[in-house]
């Protein structure tokens, strides 16, 4: 995901997998190591080292039985392509999901899909009833033992993020794990359409990504009316100040809302100096710290005082939600919405609609 959970694209290396190619996870099964003790007394530690390993494989074990004995007969399966180019065989009426991102997490409610959720990635914190389900670690640490002990008859995963090696274990107990790889506000909306498909939910589906289809084409249309393209700086780090190069879900968001994203010449999330971005000149600033607010405010005060600056002599310095702009979920519409009401005000009169700015855009 170009700008996964956290925006950040990650390339996660999986030791010890050899031969296989799924849909760019490198995938295989783990080498075997030889256990000789040479005719020796195996020592009292090796005893419960030994039972302690025993009792983890035999409680996912276990737990995998008991999900296939509870599995109804005519729950029926089906062979679907994930995003990856993998084929992956799921119940035709997912019953037991287990969400590995908050994106994800994002979807199924948006799509009226919760009451199948058993459990959720660790800041899956949208919408707030999401707060109170299960969590299975962070979506770049999964807990295996937590995922296999929900039963769920289907996973779904994300590309940019989820480990493979915890994937791969999860197929190997026989959960079925789809996997999906939005890179865009285009795949983000392919991504709503094949999750309601999964889940039986394809109506909805269907229509709210027509609705978010249409909004996004307001928006360009919108934009086409201004020949200018005001230099944006958009800062997600504060120690050290990072910001978001081509590649990413938060470039395509700057150039559809009508702005020139002045990190864009470099792919990826670049490091840079206050003096680069004063020299960059630009003006608008948007700050996605993750940091507390006081931080924020902090950073767009110190950046307010740098009246050379487009940006600081106008007060074009703005504080927004990260997860507007970061998450490939159905709320990156609102963050483009938002993006061209700060980067284009004048474009947008009383009478229109759309997501008015917040307190904070001042």
């Amino acid at each position: 995901m170009k700008a996964s959970e956290t925006g950040k694209n990650i390339d996660i290396i999986c030791p010890n997998r050899q031969s296989r190619k799924l849909g760019g996870w490198e995938a295989g099964r783990p080498r075997r190591q030889d256990l000789r003790l040479g005719g020796k007394q195996p020592s009292t530690h090796m005893h419960v080292s030994a039972r302690r390993f025993c009792c983890k494989v035999l409680t996912v074990v276990a737990a995998f039985f008991w999900m296939l004995i509870s599995i109804p007969g005519d729950l029926g399966a089906k062979t679907v392509t994930d995003q990856l180019g993998r084929s992956v065989r799921v119940p035709e009426s997912p019953r037991r999901i287990v969400s590995l991102a908050p994106s994800i997490t994002e979807i199924i409610y948006d799509i009226g899909r919760q009451d199948l959720l058993v459990g959720v990635s660790r800041f899956s914190d949208y919408p707030e009833a999401a707060q109170g389900l299960p969590k299975v670690g962070s979506y770049v640490h999964l807990d295996l033992e937590r995922i296999v002990a929900l039963k769920p008859d289907l996973c779904l995963a994300i590309k940019d993020g989820n480990p493979k090696d915890v994937v791969m274990r999860l197929e190997d107990l026989g959960i079925p794990v789809y996997a999906v790889n939005p890179q865009s506000l285009t795949t983000m909306l392919e991504t709503v359409r094949e999750v309601g498909s999964l889940l039986n939910a394809g109506e909805p589906a269907n229509s709210l990504a027509a609705q978010l289809d249409e909004r996004i084409r307001n928006i360009d249309k919108l934009v086409r009316k201004s020949t200018k393209r005001p230099g944006v700086f958009f800062q997600i780090g504060e120690a050290p100040i990072v910001s978001a190069g081509s590649g990413t879900f938060i470039n395509e968001l700057i150039e559809r809302a009508g702005g020139r994203n002045l990190a864009g010449g470099v792919t990826g999330y670049p490091q840079f100096s206050r003096e680069q971005v004063i020299t960059l000149s630009p003006d608008v600033i948007i700050i996605t710290s993750m940091s507390r607010a006081e931080v924020s405010e902090n950073i767009r005060n110190e950046w307010l005082s740098w009246k050379d600056m487009p940006a600081g002599r106008n007060g074009r310095i703005y504080i927004q939600d990260a997860d507007l702009f970061n998450r490939p979920a159905p709320r990156l519409v609102d963050g483009l919405e938002k993006l061209a009401r700060l980067i284009h005000p004048e474009l947008f009169g009383p009478e229109l609609s759309g997501p008015e700015l917040p307190e904070d855009s001042r």
